[in-house]
């Protein structure tokens, strides 16, 4: 194989070798390069790996009450399968992010293992990790111990009955729990995920801004996706990116944060008291922290998307709403090489489409079509 740039370029498989696509050979026209690159010229560097599509809540606007029916713990990517996925990832793909997600990846017994596998494999990687925090309280200490970089949880409300409202579960005392024992281990900076519903937890997003900012955390708002298992998702009642601007701009005055977003997915905002302002109207200096908004609908970022995602199952898809799926696990419990399963992968990201089709009027308009998995299933 021959390096550029630092990055091995893949020659254990040739163009055309992975799965069937919808026309045709997958990636018949590939030419041979480097890295996760796409058709576009983007190239994916920041890998989402989804540990298990179980979850110990049940938030509505991500799956039913009565939940879904759960992988099999065969199909389930082994933590071995896990550590060279990443591996590959790394060493011959050009991964420098790696995000662990799920459905719950808390609710893996061997979590801890894992990461302290990551680690060892790969000691300048950052590992991140997303998780609601119900149980994080015993384990946040123990994940830290084993190299975990950081960790986003999940959080849409201050208020426990609201929180039972939305996740059908009475955990939101277990949830304050692991966010401190997180904080206390050193996890920061402790990001915080909200998915606002309207007319359920939407009035409380000043307050809950107020709570991050109090305690050093960054708050990202998430626009709700369409990645509902009842495929109950309709753009009249999703809490646009616009309309959070201003439901925070009431208490807080917002400005653009000056650093570079370099293809990150929220968009971040300066946060200044209200009447901070000086005489000639701009900003105080008295700046209290920052907000992210995720506006995946409304103010899509697509051209600037550097993400591949594994499913717990070893599936590629190239972009969260992807109805297409690449399998990787099939190679791993083969005789394929590492440079078979990577050019696989390649594959997959090749095909990547150029957007999600969402910033067209209604849904379904335009190229969009939901998809039938879940964002438990798929991994954030």
């Amino acid at each position: 194989m021959t390096v550029q740039l630092g990055i091995p370029m893949v020659r254990g498989a040739a163009p055309g070798s992975g799965t069937a696509g919808p026309s045709g050979a997958m990636g018949a026209d590939r030419p041979a390069f480097e890295g996760l690159r796409d058709r576009y010229g983007r190239v994916a560097t920041d890998m989402r790996l989804s540990l298990t599509d179980k979850c110990n809540l049940r938030c509505s606007y991500c799956m039913p009450a009565e939940g879904l029916p759960w992988l099999t713990k065969d199909s389930v990517l082994t933590a071995e399968e896990v550590v060279r996925i990443v591996g590959i990832g790394v060493r011959l793909l050009g991964v420098r992010e790696l995000r662990l997600t799920g459905g719950e990846p808390l609710v893996r017994a061997d979590l801890v293992d894992i990461v302290a596998a990551l680690r060892a494999a790969h000691p300048g990687l950052p590992i991140a990790l997303t998780t609601n925090a119900v149980g994080l309280d015993a384990k946040a200490a123990a994940l830290a111990s084993a190299g975990l970089t950081r960790i986003n949880i999940s959080l849409d409300t201050l208020h426990p009955e609201t929180f039972a409202q939305l996740t059908r579960r009475p955990f939101f005392d277990r949830v304050l729990a692991g966010i401190e024992a997180a904080d206390a281990a050193g996890l920061g900076p402790i990001k915080i995920n909200s998915v606002l519903m309207r007319g359920i937890n939407d009035a409380g997003a000043a307050d809950l801004l107020a709570w991050c900012l109090e305690r050093g955390y960054e708050l990202r708002f998430i626009e709700q996706m369409p990645l509902d298992a009842d495929h109950g998702w309709t753009r009249d009642g999703m809490v646009t990116a616009a309309e959070i601007r201003t439901l925070l701009s009431q208490r807080f005055a917002l400005s653009p944060d000056p650093r570079e977003r370099d293809g990150a997915p929220a968009e971040r905002f300066e946060v200044r008291p209200r009447m901070g302002r000086t005489h000639d109207g701009a900003p105080s200096a008295r700046l209290l922290g920052t907000v992210g908004i995720i506006a995946s609908v409304t103010e899509p970022f697509c051209a600037d998307c550097k993400r591949t995602r594994i499913t717990a199952e070893g599936k590629v898809m190239s972009c969260l709403f992807s109805h297409e799926e690449v399998d990787l696990r099939q190679l791993l419990r083969s005789d394929a090489s590492d440079e078979d399963v990577a050019a696989r992968w390649q594959d997959a990201m090749w095909l990547k489409p150029r957007a999600h089709g969402m910033d067209h009027t209604g849904l379904g308009a335009g190229d969009f079509v939901q998809p039938d998995r879940s964002m438990s299933a798929i991994g954030g």
